[in-house]
């Protein structure tokens, strides 16, 4: 597995250590269990001890993806991968980003959300050693599904971005509005483009499609709503403009109550 420390300052080789000085202690082995899918990240080991530490809160964890099973943060996090809809793509903003990120919200307002040993889709509690792994977010699309992050981020991983996309990822020198971020993608030709391409051309195929079902589709059929007649010869059901007849079928009445509906009384 390459999914290193949320907080940047324990290594696999710290946590080794760690846990054979205090095996007790809150840093343990966790054994890998079968790989359950090498894509996502699952291991079958890692899923018994989560549903175990958290009390069943947390079932399966998935290492390299924002959505679904993400990895859970405490709060120590170096950084947040967030999900931005307007663009279908990633923003990233670290703990030491002052002002609101490109999505109008700061560092501590998306921390709230992405903290607390939840699984949050689309907020996901990373470091920056993470951003260095091939495996960073590879079932999302990795790098190539960031569309914004802090230059003070961008000059520490940037020989770990993939170099057709390098130029492509706004900072906020480049964009510091969604709108103003459509517009760079757009002019740099980033990846992410050709996925609201995409996803325009499905959208233009289903409306066809769609207009063809309403109108192949029958006439809603009237509801009946307040039996106006009942008759024993044959058992004919009048309303709502239809007519419904019952055959073979088997009516038992347990007790008969008549009751004068005038003013006479009973």
């Amino acid at each position: 597995p390459q999914r290193y420390a949320n907080c940047g300052a324990i290594s696999w080789f710290d946590g080794r250590a760690a846990s054979k000085v205090d095996p007790k202690g809150p840093i343990f082995r966790i054994p890998k269990g079968e790989c359950l899918d090498p894509f996502k990240g699952e291991y079958s080991g890692v899923n018994k001890v989560v549903q175990e530490k958290s009390l069943g809160a947390i079932k399966r964890v998935w290492l390299y993806t924002a959505f679904g099973y993400p990895h859970t943060s405490c709060g120590c996090f170096e950084a947040i991968a967030f999900y931005i809809p307007e663009v279908d793509g990633f923003g990233i903003v670290h703990r030491d980003f002052k002002g609101p990120a490109i999505n109008g919200l700061p560092f501590s307002t998306m921390a709230d959300a992405t903290g607390g040993g939840r699984q949050v889709d689309g907020f996901h509690g990373i470091s920056i050693e993470y951003m260095r792994s091939p495996k960073f977010l590879q079932v999302d699309g990795g790098w190539r599904r960031v569309v914004w992050v802090p230059k003070a981020v961008y000059e520490r991983v940037k020989d770990f971005i993939p170099e057709d996309v390098r130029d492509k990822i706004a900072t906020e020198e480049d964009a510091k509005t969604i709108e103003e971020l459509i517009e760079f993608l757009k002019a740099k030709g980033h990846p992410v483009v050709e996925r609201w391409k995409e996803k325009e051309a499905e959208k233009a195929e289903a409306k066809p499609v769609e207009a063809e079902a309403a109108a192949a589709a029958p006439e809603a059929v009237p509801q009946i709503a307040g039996v106006t007649g009942v008759s024993v010869s044959g058992i004919p059901v009048a309303a709502g403009g239809l007519r419904i007849i019952l055959k073979g079928a088997k009516i038992r009445i347990d007790k008969v109550i008549i009751k004068r509906t005038g003013s006479g009384g009973k």
